[in-house]
């Protein structure tokens, strides 16, 4: 490992580049990877920012800023999400793009690894005022013109992330259209199905959490009938993955959002869980339930705890108090490499985000080429296609795993940049 990457480990708090270069690292020594490829892949291939103004609905003028960055292209176009959050920031995005650099590589499939966002407080969680509609497209439809020389349906395809729904996905399609002078479904997926979208786009990250952690409970002997599962972040993916496994007979001791936690040692319905919150706008209150903070959801008791939240939420500090036997990351970077190692030395098995989010992934690859042969599948083929990826890479990677003795996060690593470094090295360098 390079010096100055051991010196990144030693850092106390490392930024989510940090992160991301230690994990690419690790994987490259095990592969014992030349130095050319090293540098060309431990760096992003281009970063753009924008600062744009916004037509605010008081009848000011506000400045945000956007960025949008590129890994590597080397086995097609770039791809990877946009987030609405006031934490969005340049290494952010960075490490975002890497990230899905190697999700791609890891399933196989035409694209590189692309990430953005822009600084904004959609929800008013900082600011203490939501935006408007109005608002929102407004500043979607300028962010989508400020990026579109470097966005597309060969250069790169845009994905929802953090508080971007189906409507934002909507006015990105309709502006990118709009400039190029036709219909374009393919620059952006997760698009709603009477424009492009896919047969279950909703409900494709739950579905690949649940399908990663089925074959790792087998792995440890657990019983998925009565297993206690705590879910943090109970978005959509988080709320889908809750319904799945409790369809499966778990029992699902705690959720979180952004309202904040509930726990119920008797186990919760997501179903009206879900139900109390539309109503509410908060899971507080919800009946036969006690309110925790999150760092203490984090550190309940229980067999499998999913983070479907944000980066970041189990470090060196907190590891050692972690009391999941099973861990499934379907958020991005959720853990540091001190906590890996820490969780590794105690017994938890660590499903990586590689995995937990590949059925995400395979679905916004799918929506892709419907889109671009016009032709979409029934919501059977689209299961059954998923779960089949899905399946197949956690085998791969478990073997990768027992084969070179190391966790599944560096298995999954290795399998993926060796994928990448292969498609580099046949390309080479131009000029």
């Amino acid at each position: 490992m390079m010096v100055q990457d051991m010196k990144m480990e030693m850092t106390t708090t490392p930024t989510l580049w940090d992160v991301a270069s230690i994990q690419f690292n690790r994987a490259a020594d095990a592969l014992n990877l030349e130095d050319k490829l090293r540098v060309i892949l431990g760096n992003v291939k281009r970063e753009l920012a924008v600062n744009f103004p916004v037509r605010m609905s008081n009848g000011r003028t506000q400045v945000f800023t956007g960025y949008r960055a590129h890994h590597n292209v080397n086995m097609g176009p770039a791809r990877g999400g946009i987030r609405y959050h006031p934490d969005v920031n340049a290494d952010q995005v960075r490490a975002f793009a890497m990230l899905n650099t190697w999700r791609a590589a890891m399933v196989n499939v035409p694209f590189g690894g692309a990430s953005g966002g822009v600084v904004c407080d959609p929800r008013g969680q900082r600011t203490g005022r939501a935006m408007t509609n109005r608002e929102l497209e407004n500043l979607t439809r300028r962010f989508t013109t400020e990026i579109d020389f470097i966005i597309g349906p060969q250069a790169d395809i845009l994905v929802p992330e953090v508080n971007i729904t189906p409507e934002i996905v909507a006015w990105i399609m309709d502006t990118y259209s709009m400039h190029h002078g036709q219909m374009v479904t393919s620059v952006v997926t997760g698009k709603p199905l009477a424009i492009g979208g896919s047969a279950l786009r909703d409900e494709a990250g739950g579905l690949g959490v649940e399908l990663v952690i089925e074959p790792a409970a087998r792995m440890l002997g657990m019983n998925l009938e009565g297993a206690r599962v705590v879910i943090q972040g109970f978005g959509n993916t988080g709320s889908n993955a809750a319904v799945l496994l409790h369809e499966l007979g778990a029992k699902i001791i705690a959720v979180s959002d952004v309202t904040g936690a509930i726990v119920s040692d008797a186990g919760l319905d997501p179903l009206e869980v879900e139900r109390h919150r539309l109503v509410n706008g908060t899971l507080h209150d919800f009946p036969n339930s006690e309110r925790l903070i999150e760092t203490e959801l984090l550190e309940l008791p229980c067999d499998i705890l999913v983070l479907a939240g944000l980066e970041n939420q189990i470090n060196a500090t907190n590891a050692p108090r972690i009391q999941a036997k099973v861990i499934a990351e379907a958020a991005n970077l959720p853990t540091s490499p001190e906590a890996d190692d820490i969780l590794r030395e105690r017994g938890v098995l660590l499903i990586p985000d590689l995995l937990a989010n590949a059925a995400s992934l395979m679905l916004s690859y799918f929506e892709w080429v419907q889109d671009l042969q016009s032709f979409f599948w029934t919501e059977e083929e689209t299961r059954a296609r998923l779960r089949r990826v899905v399946t197949d890479a956690f085998v791969d990677v478990e073997a990768m795993a027992q084969q070179h003795k190391t966790d599944l996060r560096t298995a999954g690593l290795m399998i993926a940049i060796g994928r990448v470094a292969e498609a580099t090295r046949l390309r080479g360098i131009y000029p």
